[in-house]
């Protein structure tokens, strides 16, 4: 007869089960929301930036060869390296969610229609956004209220036209794939790098092609499907360092830029940001309410997404988070999800593409002293409405200002004057063009009468992911058991929904 001791030790180890005599599913440790996360990343960054700052050079101010100190060069390095991250896997991700999506259409009752509806709504958010750019350059007078010179622009070292804008949708080759080799002292370096505008036209043409080749494309889109899920994947474990991203992204423009580079482009920043804030918190609003849909749900069910472009400034790097709160936050069928919010991430941005370039040529046009007629107006407007894809959902829209610099006449050197706050703007530029990307989705599947009401009102963050929870839980059998998640529902639809990953759950700190 075993001791009292043995017996304790033997309760101690063996695994606890349910009253089903099932192993009880382990218990998680309860992590902060992914939104308390970027918040407290966020102060931590300012705090840090500032000690950056007041910490001076490390070689001593004023001397030759500044070099940055270590805790600047530290959060440099950790921005740096989460952004690069982002951009790796961008390539992958565009062309095989374009490629899905079109294929998503067969499922789509009226996709005609929808895409119609879908891009109809992006010119006229981005043709608002435009005027309110327009409006805020001439009441604000940015060019007109700053201590820059012209002398201190210089030729940017890449511009836009339109003629380098059209040429930008001919691939060069099957993947987008640029090199370019610069000379250094003695030797040279070459860089690769991706055509992102390319890689969307590639996709959209074999996407295309696919469908009308019927049922013998149908191993080639299901290994599209499996080849996106897996890169959704990876893609959500960078999502995860999003926390640590924010702090070495926000602490290093603290600490780089801080007020005394900020200073003479105050002007010019507050006209920017007040242009994004009224996008965002009155014109988006207004078209919302217009449309039936309640504010608070919609800001509540997009603020994942909004967060994460903020300190990311990627919208193809946000990607799978905007599609996830606008279906399963807001309501929006995946089928229609999966199609708009992959072209809104490369082709929908009223922040990059619409209020940016409008105060900024304004902007530019004061500073050189050259007035604007009428028709540069709507020159403005109409490059901001049709030029959109030039920013192609990359971090930064100088080539979007350049082409609308081109079209206007107006000097490339005063693009060399706000490239020394660009990061700091592109944030909130970011943040405007996935909140934009979100809401059109939204307002279309509402107005076209596919958008899940109840899910749309009764939309909570914090349980964002709990479906993905419960599709991990699994029951005696070994079978996933969840009937939260239409995509267990039945197994003819599983294959046309990407399933859960563990990233998820922790994403945002499920339990």
């Amino acid at each position: 007869m075993p001791s009292s001791s043995s017996s304790q030790a033997a309760a101690t180890t063996a695994p606890e089960k349910s009253a089903n005599g099932a192993p009880a599913p382990k218990r998680r440790v309860k992590l902060p929301s992914f939104t308390v996360q970027i918040l407290v990343a966020l102060v931590l960054g300012v705090v840090l930036g500032w000690v950056a700052l007041s910490m001076g050079p490390a070689s001593g101010a004023g001397t030759p060869d500044e070099v940055p100190n270590w805790l600047t060069t530290t959060l440099d390095t950790i921005g740096s390296s989460f952004v690069t991250l982002l951009k790796a896997i961008v390539p992958p991700l565009v062309f095989t969610a374009i490629v899905a999506s079109i294929a998503n259409l067969r499922n789509v009752t009226n996709a005609a229609r929808l895409a119609g509806q879908t891009i109809l709504w992006f010119a006229i958010t981005a043709l608002i956004s435009v005027v309110i750019g327009i409006g805020l350059g001439l009441v604000l007078q940015p060019g007109a209220n700053t201590t820059l010179s012209t002398a201190d622009g210089s030729e940017p070292s890449g511009s836009g036209s339109w003629l380098d804008f059209l040429n930008g949708f001919i691939p060069s080759n099957f993947l987008g794939v640029q090199a370019r080799t610069q000379l250094q002292g003695e030797g040279a370096s070459t860089s690769i790098s991706f055509n992102v505008l390319q890689i969307v036209v590639i996709s959209l043409i074999i996407g295309i092609a696919a469908l009308k080749s019927g049922k013998k494309a149908d191993p080639f889109l299901a290994f599209n499907r499996s080849a996106l899920s897996i890169i959704q994947t990876v893609l959500w474990w960078i999502i995860r360092l999003a926390p640590l991203g924010t702090l070495g992204l926000i602490g290093y423009a603290v600490a780089e830029y801080g007020w005394d580079l900020l200073s003479p482009l105050a002007t010019f920043a507050a006209a920017i940001y007040i242009g994004l804030a009224l996008v965002l918190f009155v014109v988006y609003p207004v078209i919302l309410r217009a449309n039936g849909l309640k504010i608070t749900s919609y800001f509540k069910g997009a603020w994942p997404a909004i967060q994460l472009a903020f300190v990311s400034r990627s919208s193809i790097g946000t990607l799978p988070v905007t599609q996830r709160v606008t279906e399963r936050n807001l309501g929006v069928p995946r089928e229609y999800a999966s199609f708009a919010v992959p072209l809104a991430a490369t082709t929908k941005m009223d922040g990059c593409a619409s209020i940016y370039p409008a105060i900024s040529a304004i902007f530019i046009a004061q500073l050189f002293g050259i007035d604007l007629s009428f028709t540069d107006y709507l020159l403005i407007a109409f490059v901001s409405v049709v030029g959109s894809a030039a920013t192609a959902g990359l971090t930064g829209a100088i080539v979007m200002l350049t082409l609308t610099l081109s079209t206007l006449g107006l000097p490339l050197a005063g693009v060399g004057l706000l490239l020394a706050i660009d990061p700091i703007l592109d944030m909130g530029r970011t943040a405007v063009n996935v909140a934009g990307q979100v809401l059109v989705p939204t307002v279309v599947a509402k107005r076209e009468g596919i958008l899940d009401v109840e899910q749309y009102d009764g939309v909570n963050v914090e349980d964002l992911f709990t479906d993905d929870e419960d599709d991990s839980t699994d029951d005696s059998n070994g079978s996933v058991a969840s009937e939260a998640d239409p995509s267990t529902a039945s197994t003819a639809n599983a294959s046309d929904k990407p399933a859960a990953s563990a990233a998820d759950e922790e994403l945002v700190g499920t339990r």
